[in-house]
């Protein structure tokens, strides 16, 4: 009753007003800064190789391991950072430091100062998601969430699908450093609208994150995602590779734990009492591997097996992830809440359809139009409406004061599946056979291992508002 009362309370503040479509704006504005910086680095490594001919390639993969890492190892201490201090300030904060760290991700001297200054962005980017995603829900009437949710996926899509064409283009027409300085501007624009335009708002827990469960979280999601990430280049079975899986697992372990009991854990372990959410976060998990191995893997393809260049590869993509940005929109604002479990099936079984159809074609094709158009039309359709209605469903069972918290953990667990799946998409693609139908293969049955997960959302009964902890 508690949470009904806060919730309908939060929601009110902006429903007279434009301030929820302002919000919005601004959470998506974020998103969109966020994500790009996830894609936008890839196709500046022939650049980054000239810039820096003294640093190896596998050094320079930390270019984009260290945002990797640091976004995943950062979200859920993050989401629960943000229903904390206030999510208006966790926002504010965070923005402005992903602008500084673009900054001086644009101006670094060396390949080791860069790779510092994008740990540091990504660090930034894991504050800002739960932190815009937490206002928004909390400052969208009730009704209307599902259709912000929407919008929020699409900004997410529209990352995707500008950012390999987007980085392409800005390093033809200037260099890498380009690719880092877009944000400056964007990034200050988004601090100075944020401050006049989010409202201050009491503070729904009042407790900090346990220091220490907070900093083995952290450790051991960046241990677990920095090892499956280097697994490749360094051996399997390599000391090094052993000892952060190893050590990853066995912290975040320790983290878990201590959330039992701790007043003010760093892990909200009572949000998986709800089905509903625990498995949303199976789904978030699975479909994360397979996403993150597609995303991969698409443009390599085409460039190995059609030789297209760079940016022809990123234009080549671009059709898919703009229908993600459609089926987003379109899940967000004609699905209703009691039939977001099926929207999330349909989306991962159109995601392994689009894989099988690799699967069965990557030899045999010889022509774009004909296999990996309309395959990618397909899995971008599906990425859009299953990402969208998996945040909708899982939101549905969160009270106002852990929305943040809630977040975090959903999107910790799609990057965790993400550093699995690039993982074992390397371990594919450089190992003995048919690499590529292996990969599309792959993402086929973990795509209908995520299926599975959001069919069974259906049983989970009842929304019920997890225990709220005492703050």
């Amino acid at each position: 009753m508690t949470a009904t009362r806060t919730e309908t309370a939060l929601a009110g503040k902006g429903a007279g007003g434009p301030a929820p479509g302002r919000i919005l704006l601004l959470a998506c504005a974020v998103t969109f800064l966020a994500f790009l910086d996830a894609t936008v680095v890839n196709v500046a490594f022939p650049d980054l190789r000239r810039a820096f001919p003294e640093a190896s390639l596998p050094r320079l993969t930390w270019v984009v391991s260290g945002y990797a890492v640091l976004f995943a190892a950062l979200l859920a201490a993050a989401g629960r950072l943000a229903d904390t201090l206030g999510r208006r300030t966790l926002f504010l904060g965070s923005a402005l430091a992903f602008t500084l760290t673009s900054l001086a991700a644009s101006a670094a001297p060396t390949a080791d100062l860069l790779i510092v200054a994008r740990a540091l962005q990504g660090a930034a980017a894991a504050g800002m998601i739960p932190a815009a995603l937490g206002l928004v829900l909390a400052h969208t009437p009730p009704e209307r969430r599902a259709a912000a949710l929407g919008a929020w996926g699409a900004a997410g899509g529209l990352a995707a699908a500008v950012g390999p064409s987007l980085g392409g283009l800005l390093v033809e027409a200037w260099d890498w450093r380009a690719i880092f300085l877009v944000n400056v501007p964007l990034g200050l624009a988004v601090c100075w609208a944020a401050a006049r335009t989010v409202p201050r708002e009491p503070r729904t827990v009042h407790r900090l994150p346990d220091p220490l469960g907070t900093v083995a979280l952290a450790l051991g999601i960046a241990g677990v995602v920095a090892g499956l990430s280097q697994g490749q280049e360094w051996g399997w079975t390599g000391p090094d590779v052993l000892v952060l899986v190893g050590g990853g697992a066995l912290s975040t372990a320790v983290a878990l734990h201590r959330s039992r009991r701790h007043p003010a854990p760093a892990v909200d372990r009572d949000l998986w009492r709800d089905p509903v959410f625990a498995r949303a976060n199976v789904g978030a998990l699975l479909f994360g591997a397979a996403m993150y191995a597609w995303l991969l893997t698409g443009p390599s393809y085409l460039i190995a097996r059609w030789n297209y260049s760079v940016l022809e590869a990123g234009f080549g993509v671009t059709p898919g992830a703009v229908l993600a940005m459609a089926g987003a929109l379109l899940v967000g604002r004609r699905v209703p809440a009691g039939l977001q479990w099926a929207a999330v099936t349909v989306g991962f079984l159109l995601f392994a359809a689009n894989a099988l159809l690799l699967w069965g074609w990557a030899d045999a094709s010889t022509s774009y139009a004909q296999v990996f158009l309309p395959a990618g039309l397909l899995g971008g359709l599906g990425i859009g409406v299953a990402l969208t209605a998996l945040s909708t469903a899982a939101s549905a069972t969160l009270p106002p004061q852990r929305f943040a918290a809630g977040t975090g953990l959903l999107m910790t667990a799609r990057q965790l599946g993400g550093a699995l799946g690039i993982a074992a998409t390397a371990a594919l693609l450089t190992g003995a056979g048919d690499h590529w139908r292996g990969v599309f293969l792959m993402v086929a049955v973990t795509a209908l291992g995520a299926a599975a997960a959001g069919w069974s959302m259906r049983a989970g009964g009842r929304v019920r508002a997890p225990v709220s902890r005492p703050s």
